[in-house]
């Protein structure tokens, strides 16, 4: 699996997690659509382009929905929605790829890109995404977890430290370590059954 088309499937989870802690609350609109555009993209250069990948097309439906609700919503609601949905929306992705793991993990069809097609059914290929799309379903819901925390501790502390762990400092120390298991489990599964040949 390549990291890069991974890291374009997450970049519009990362340009709103950001834009939206960053921009004034009035702009969550802004925010959903400059996601929604970029999930568009990475959709439109994915190969091949139909049927889509499904973390993009979520991803693409999830941000288009809250850019219409940051640009239909009043204030009062506008800034509910900067608030909370900047950090909820991470755990509404988890849970989206979690909840498709027994069906079609969302790393498979990443892996395909990869892989020749005569694999595509073989049992280590499919347990290479089932563990794979199970750990970045809980790693991004424990990044909505953490974004979560931040955004309460935010309203009722001045101190900024502890809001930049939670927010920003957490989140990347797990999307790197995701990004390294990503690349390194699979080879460790896949030379498991020749170690274990050599040593009979």
């Amino acid at each position: 699996m390549k990291s890069l088309t991974l890291i374009l499937a997450f970049l519009p989870l990362i340009a709103f997690s950001l834009l939206s802690r960053f921009l004034p609350h009035g702009y969550i609109g802004v925010a959903g659509l400059a996601a929604a555009l970029i999930a568009l993209i990475a959709i439109l250069t994915s190969r091949p382009v139909w049927p889509p990948k499904i973390l993009n097309a979520c991803s693409l439906v999830l941000f288009t929905l809250i850019a219409v609700l940051g640009f239909t919503l009043g204030q009062g609601d506008d800034r509910w929605l900067a608030t909370w949905g900047g950090a909820g929306v991470g755990l509404i992705l988890g849970a989206i790829i979690l909840a498709l793991v027994p069906v079609m993990p969302f790393t498979e069809q990443f892996a395909r890109e990869a892989t020749p097609q005569a694999y595509w059914s073989s049992p280590t290929f499919k347990k290479i995404n089932r563990v794979l799309s199970a750990a970045w379903g809980l790693a991004i819901v424990a990044i909505g977890l953490s974004r979560v925390a931040a955004a309460a501790i935010g309203g009722h502390t001045s101190r900024r430290l502890p809001e930049l762990l939670l927010s920003l400092a957490i989140p990347v120390v797990i999307v790197i370590y995701m990004l390294k298991f990503s690349k390194s489990y699979p080879d460790r599964v896949t030379q498991e059954p020749a170690a274990a040949h050599a040593g009979r």
